[in-house]
């Protein structure tokens, strides 16, 4: 056999044992791959179902981070702070659940949302009116507008005495910067199907009559919102309205405008909780690759 023949045998030979790697390694890959898919599938289909305990338990709920209808991310992708889809499919399971006796809501949140706020507001007093069991909660560093209006659902309410709290109120923030835009040679051009499709643009000024319109959202949902606090902290309306102008309560100053019930740390709140629902009952806490 010619040197030619021998050398176009041996690469034929390594093509055909690197093809068949290939081949064997991409189906491995794949099937991998598949696998994967299937269970990150699984795990999406799943999400929001705790693991919770075969006896009588107070479900411990954190409401942490900023308030919103939609999962924060991480820059990896992963859930970061407060996931609202899971703790109100949470509260679904809780109703559910013989086990559950009571839930306590441990709340450090700045606010965020109405709808959030609203959406768990509403969800926690399904639960109470279902099941009729109690919702505890307790205040850590701050509990303020959102994070407030949850707790209205609330029968009991603790804070930690450096809590800041309150805030009960809506705003509407926007930025004008028409000035900036004529100094630096930009035009703003919207074209629009009414004279009010573009209000609150960066480009433009807001009329009176726009004004008005995004001040009448603002009131309907301070109006909303000052009902619901008269409603869960038992107070008149007028009493709560000169409480909500906005302004952010110490632990303190709460207590003694009766936006709290009591003032003491994590612990003596718990062990109070404890008390009340029985030794014997567990005070369970997600594990936090399951906490909603």
């Amino acid at each position: 056999m010619k040197t030619k023949q021998i050398v176009a045998f041996v690469v034929a030979a390594a093509v055909f044992m690197v093809t068949g790697v290939a081949s064997v390694a991409i189906n491995t890959w794949s099937s991998t791959s598949t696998k994967k898919n299937a269970l990150k599938t699984l795990l999406m289909e799943s999400a929001g179902s705790v693991t919770t305990p075969l006896e009588d338990y107070v479900a411990i709920i954190d409401i942490e981070g900023t308030l919103y209808s939609t999962p924060a991310t991480s820059a990896w992708g992963e859930s970061s702070g407060y996931n609202h889809p899971n703790t109100m499919k949470y509260v679904d399971q809780l109703m559910e659940d013989k086990y559950n006796k009571a839930i306590l809501l441990n709340v450090n949140t700045p606010g965020g949302e109405v709808m959030a706020a609203d959406d768990l507001y509403l969800k926690l007093m399904e639960y109470k009116e279902k099941t009729g069991r109690d919702i505890y909660c307790y205040f850590g560093s701050q509990a303020c507008s959102g994070g407030y209006y949850i707790a209205m659902a609330s029968d009991e309410i603790y804070a930690n005495r450096n809590c800041w709290t309150g805030s009960i109120g809506v705003i509407i923030s926007l930025t004008n910067l028409k000035g900036l835009y004529e100094k630096l040679g930009i035009e703003e051009v919207n074209i629009t199907s009414g004279r009010n499709k573009d209000m609150g643009s960066a480009g433009g000024e807001l009329s009176t009559e726009q004004y008005s319109i995004l001040q009448s959202l603002v009131d309907e949902a301070y109006d909303q919102f000052v009902g619901i606090v008269a409603d869960g902290r038992d107070l008149d309306e007028s009493v709560v309205r000169k409480l909500a102008d906005g302004r952010i309560y110490s632990a303190k100053q709460a207590l003694e405008n009766d936006l709290i019930d009591g003032i003491c740390t994590q612990e003596e709140y718990f062990a109070k909780v404890q008390e009340k629902v029985g030794y014997d009952v567990e005070m369970f806490e997600c594990p936090k690759e399951e906490n909603p």
